[in-house]
């Protein structure tokens, strides 16, 4: 059997997330970056945000506003 073929693991690695929480969890990294977390997700925080790319969002509105009539 091969010896040394298991990364380092860390215990206590550091999770930082865009938002600013930061915690820690086992990982293989020391580091670790992320964009969302569970204190700025909107399932777990029951705010809604919506990101609009061009327009899609009032475009869809006004097709089902049509659709109605």
């Amino acid at each position: 059997m091969k010896t040394d073929t298991h990364p380092t693991y860390f215990p206590e690695a550091a999770v930082t997330c865009a938002c600013g929480n930061a915690f820690a969890v086992g990982s293989t990294h020391e580091k670790i970056e992320v964009e969302i977390c569970s204190a700025c997700h909107p399932f777990y925080t029951g705010n809604e945000k919506l990101l609009d790319a061009a327009g899609r969002v009032e475009k869809f509105k006004a097709r089902k506003a049509a659709a109605k009539k």
